[in-house]
């Protein structure tokens, strides 16, 4: 019987399993970072654990830590959620070598799956349509890529076999970029996922981003649950996707049937997966990957299908039938809008800090997944998702005219969110009337204007001044928000700027955003020139290139892995 999981995950997901739980009568562990203690799952989970520090390769990513912590608490299984250790296949081989349920497929299917080289070998044996590519890994001859470029044609895309979630890959649209390009995915690849294999396909322009949720039991149930699109993208990240997919025709929706259960059988699945695929514009479909777990939009098909999907998940580790054998007919349409902590007006550059107000919808066809309120702490450590609005109607029409008034009422304030992005585009025809979405719109076709959002007081280098300190022997600045000392009844120190500050301007390269150093570009000592990029910050999940504001000599200020906030100096130009 099972009676207690460990939920091995955070926010919105952990809060959403801990409620599936709650209703089967499943007792839950919640596992935390240092950094979450007081998120809403784990306030609610019958029992907790902290597994270590704020970063996820100290908690989230602590396989012995998140096994101990079923074992010392009897645990009968363990739900990985979404992203983390979800798709890792060692996990879930752990988990079942230590007398642990994994609630997800089996390793084997997560091991094939999550190497894209041999899923796309695996689903071509199946007869599912895929996109002209290098048919396995490139490795570093520079001719023998060339003509395996020339023969794919040109745009091409390489793409780390390990990655996922949007990362590891790299347009080439010429062969001079081609090996170069080559060598920085690999180089990437073998850094963020451990497996620097990379891989090369046709790269389709435009495209729409079309997925399908499965489910299988084991059992001989495998059902299709309709199709989604998730073409609203940024940086090959969706922000908005609706269910059932607009505008698909019957001939499209055939093969995608089709697909999917070819792929269920050829994988021989169970548990919950997602396949996804390109629809270029000439309305050719090609298989993309699949996703050995549940998604972020999950939600739409939940809505329009009226199925648990965290349930069946749980009744399939359970070793129990499918709740329905068939395809379910849509439900009216749904629509999720990602709340993200970014900055549409700056790129969607990723906003952490003190959420001082959250005030979301409710009403008629309003369904919010969250795991904060007004309060808590968004930390960079991890993705800037922090809410989902899951907004349904009889027609997709009519959802529409509910988001509006939906996100209308939605308040968040200090710090920025995608809030006025979403407003915008639900009165842009584009997306609206004529469906003429693709994974790159925003960064190509969208055209609108966001307004500023000043940067929260927290993390605002502006508003703060700087005063010497000496610890330890050693001297240090500090900064105190203007008018600190008036608040303690004291004068501040009399001090005069130190020449770091008085040449700041000039030849100090500053960080874009609070995060962390995971690349540099150059040597130290090395000549670079005036806009050229340097190393590569990340945050959230969000990657941003760090460019170099003038020609010079370059000294580093900051080590790889070393977290710094915005506007921190973290190298010299002289």
């Amino acid at each position: 019987m099972l009676d207690k999981i460990v939920i091995a995950n955070r926010g919105e997901i952990a809060l959403r399993i801990l409620r599936a739980c709650k209703e089967l009568g499943i007792k839950t562990v919640a596992v935390h970072s240092t950094a979450d203690r007081d998120l809403k799952h784990v306030k609610l989970a019958d029992e907790t654990i902290c597994i270590g520090k704020p970063s996820a390769k100290d908690s989230y990513l602590n396989v012995p830590s998140i096994i101990a912590a079923a074992e010392v608490t009897g645990a009968v299984a363990i739900h990985p959620g979404y992203g983390f250790l979800s798709e890792n296949a060692d996990f879930a081989e752990q988990v079942e070598k230590s007398g642990f349920i994994f609630i997800g497929p089996r390793a084997e299917t997560i091991r094939l799956m999550g190497d894209k080289v041999s899923a796309i070998e695996a689903m071509k044996k199946a007869g599912v349509p895929c996109v002209p590519g290098s048919g396995g890994p490139i490795g570093d001859d520079a001719k023998q890529n060339a003509a395996i470029a020339k023969r794919i044609g040109y745009p091409v895309i390489i793409k780390a076999a390990g990655g996922g979630g949007g990362r590891g890959m790299r347009v080439v649209r010429h062969e001079e970029e081609l090996q170069n390009s080559v060598a920085l995915t690999k180089s990437e690849a073998g850094q963020f996922f451990g497996n620097d294999m990379v891989y090369m396909e046709k790269y389709l322009e435009n495209p729409r981003h079309i997925e399908i949720q499965v489910l299988a039991d084991g059992q001989g149930n495998a059902i299709y649950l309709g199709e989604r699109d998730c073409s609203m993208q940024r940086r090959h990240q969706k922000v908005v996707e609706e269910a059932p997919a607009p505008f698909i025709n019957e001939h499209i929706e055939a093969q995608l049937v089709q697909s999917a259960i070819a792929i269920c059988r050829a994988a021989d699945y169970v548990g919950a997966g997602t396949v996804e695929y390109l629809l270029s514009q000439n309305g050719q479909l090609s298989f993309l990957e699949v996703n050995t777990r549940l998604q972020v939009e999950h939600t739409v098909t939940e809505q329009t299908t009226g199925l648990d999907l965290v349930v069946e998940q749980i009744r399939i580790a359970l070793g129990q039938p499918l709740s329905i054998q068939e395809m379910p007919k849509p439900i009216g349409h749904a629509i999720e809008f990602r709340i993200n902590a970014e900055d549409p007006a700056r790129g969607f550059i990723p906003a952490f800090g003190q959420l001082t107000r959250f005030h979301p919808p409710s009403g008629i066809g309003i369904r919010l997944d969250t795991g904060v309120m007004t309060g808590s702490v968004v930390s960079s450590h991890f993705d800037s998702l922090i809410a989902k609005l899951i907004v349904t109607g009889a027609t997709r029409e009519i959802a529409i005219q509910r988001a509006k008034r939906a996100l209308a009422h939605f308040e968040i304030e200090g710090i920025a969110s995608v809030l006025p992005f979403h407003r915008a585009i639900l009165s842009d025809a584009d997306f609206i009337d004529e469906f003429k979405v693709h994974t790159r719109w925003i960064e190509q076709d969208s055209r609108h204007d966001y307004p500023h959002y000043s940067r929260s007081k927290l993390r605002n280098q502006a508003e703060l001044q700087r005063y010497p300190i000496e610890i330890d022997g050693k001297l240090h600045q500090i900064g105190l928000p203007n008018g600190f000392f008036s608040l303690v009844g004291t004068q501040p120190p009399n001090q005069k700027p130190n020449a770091s500050d008085q040449n700041q301007s000039s030849n100090s390269v500053l960080a874009p955003m609070s995060g962390v150093i995971t690349v540099w570009k150059v040597q130290e000592n090395d000549h670079v020139n005036q806009g050229e990029t340097i190393a590569i910050m990340e945050a959230m999940k969000m990657e941003v290139p760090v460019i170099a504001p003038q020609t010079g000599k370059i000294q580093k200020l900051i080590e790889i892995n070393q977290t710094v906030e915005t506007d921190s100096k973290i190298a010299e130009i002289n």
